[in-house]
């Protein structure tokens, strides 16, 4: 065996891996993991409105795109020169195949920019794809090393959620149009323009308040006042999307609960029949047409059936492709044929005055092809395995300290299907300097990096680890 299986079996890196590190405070822990940061954005304070004749599949720049990036390449910069100092950089064989494919899709877009119509722009943003996911192979190096509390992590980007959320409250009597739309039809809809992206991070506070209350992990007190607060955010926002992903990913999550014992299946089937009794009585009291009017925002059926013409900018985007299988270019391509622009009913178009799919799926399609979306969906797919795979694997208490992060771990995994799910309406989460990119990718970084720990944690997943991986001993600087 070589050095590295030996350095592995060694008790005092062994000890030191599998167990987390203690708390730390939030200004501390951010300055120790400062890819948590990006979540920040950071928030800009430009109304939606502005510029609506804007070009947007050219490059243009103002103090806040300078903000944007320059908050990315300071984080970037920390973590080539973390990565620059060390002999060798420790990543376990399962996890580089996962950054293989987010490689070969960076490559991908950047190949695209042989046919973009708007190639400085293709050519800055695929550079900030690569600097985002640097930070990310970082943090997982660095979790690799030295593990931080996981549910600190979620923490920590939940009261980064909390903090957004409290800007966009105090823009509304300073100016509303940061924050503020008013659609007709829709009415008046908190959706957080740029200073915040509503649609995710009400939801994201919300999940982590419920894993919370359910697993006992904070006070209970505190977590229903922020998981209600969070459904407060998120009505007013009225963003159907959301809603329904929340919807989804509470059921799943309180399933999962249900299985933990006995006493808390007939909790969920009692709280599950006591919700629907309630909104039984609610459809008598209200009326099921009023509801459904609500819910709908006045839409006919028709922009129901189009979700709100999203469909036609869909349909719009596989014809092209079926003829250009390469897609349009990086960014720029989709910006600059202005697809979505032809339905009056998007919504992307209304609020944020740009062409898009509003869709994360269908926007990589348009961007680099049919080959981009099957490499996006197999990164996610491995992802999503690699982390269920660590979640749930059953496992002797022998093999597993209790310090496994293990419902760190399930709780991100939770993220990351709101994040899937919620792809499906907004193109958000595959463009970089927007928070929904920034959320997911950090959400990703939770979840490699603790399926790292766990995998450290496992005896014989750690030997297997040594035997296939050659890497030797090194320093690493804590800041």
């Amino acid at each position: 065996m070589t050095q590295a299986s030996q350095w592995l079996q060694h008790e005092d890196f062994e000890t030191r891996s599998a167990q987390p590190s203690k708390r730390l405070s939030f200004l501390k822990f951010l300055v120790r993991y400062p890819i948590i940061l990006l979540a920040f954005g950071p928030p800009i304070f430009r109304e939606s409105s502005a510029n609506p004749g804007l070009d947007s599949s050219q490059a243009h720049f103002d103090i806040w795109n300078v903000l944007q990036v320059g908050l990315l390449c300071l984080i970037a910069a920390r973590a080539i020169v973390r990565l620059g100092v060390v002999r060798s950089v420790l990543i376990p064989k399962q996890v580089q195949s996962v950054l293989k494919w987010a490689l070969f899709l960076g490559l991908l877009f950047l190949l695209s920019l042989v046919y973009s119509p708007g190639r400085v722009i293709t050519a800055e943003f695929t550079v900030l794809y690569f600097l985002t996911w640097i930070c990310v192979v970082e943090f997982i190096v660095d979790a690799y090393l030295n593990p931080p509390n996981w549910m600190q992590c979620l923490f920590a980007l939940r009261r980064i959620a909390i903090v957004l959320l409290a800007l966009v409250v105090l823009c509304l009597p300073v100016n509303p149009g940061f924050v503020m739309n008013v659609v007709p039809g829709a009415g008046i809809r908190l959706m957080g323009g740029s200073v915040a992206a509503m649609g995710i991070i009400c939801p994201l506070i919300a999940i982590i308040s419920a894993y919370s209350f359910l697993y006992s992990l904070e006070s209970r007190v505190r977590s229903t006042v922020l998981f209600l607060v969070s459904i407060a955010g998120l009505a007013v926002t009225q963003v159907r999307g959301a809603e329904l992903s929340l919807i989804l990913v509470l059921a799943v999550l309180g399933m999962g609960w249900a299985k933990a014992s006995k006493r808390s299946t007939y909790v969920f089937i009692s709280v599950s029949i006591a919700f629907i009794l309630l909104a039984g009585v609610a459809v008598t009291a209200i009326g099921a047409g009023r509801i459904w009017n609500t819910f709908n925002r006045g839409q006919d059926t028709e922009g129901i059936l189009s979700a709100s013409g999203r469909t036609g900018v869909w349909a719009d985007v596989i014809r092209y492709t079926v003829d250009h299988p390469q897609g349009m270019g990086y960014i720029a391509g989709i910006r600059a044929n202005r697809i979505s622009t032809n339905s009056d009913t998007s919504m992307h178009v209304v609020l944020n005055r740009i062409g898009g799919t509003d869709n994360a799926y269908m926007q990589t399609l348009a961007d680099a092809g049919w080959l981009s979306l099957a490499l996006y969906l197999v990164l996610l797919a491995k992802i999503a395995a690699l982390g269920w795979r660590f979640a749930f694997k059953r496992a002797s208490s022998a093999s597993l300290p209790n310090s496994v992060p293990r419902h760190a771990l399930r709780c991100a995994l939770c993220l990351f299907l709101l994040c899937l799910v919620e792809a499906m309406e907004s193109s958000g989460f595959v463009l970089p300097l927007r928070q929904e990119f920034y959320f997911q990718n950090i959400i990703i970084a939770i979840i490699l990096g603790a399926s790292t720990s766990m995998m450290i944690a496992n005896p014989v997943s750690a030997r297997s680890l040594g035997r296939e991986t050659s890497w030797r001993r090194s320093s690493w600087p804590i800041v």
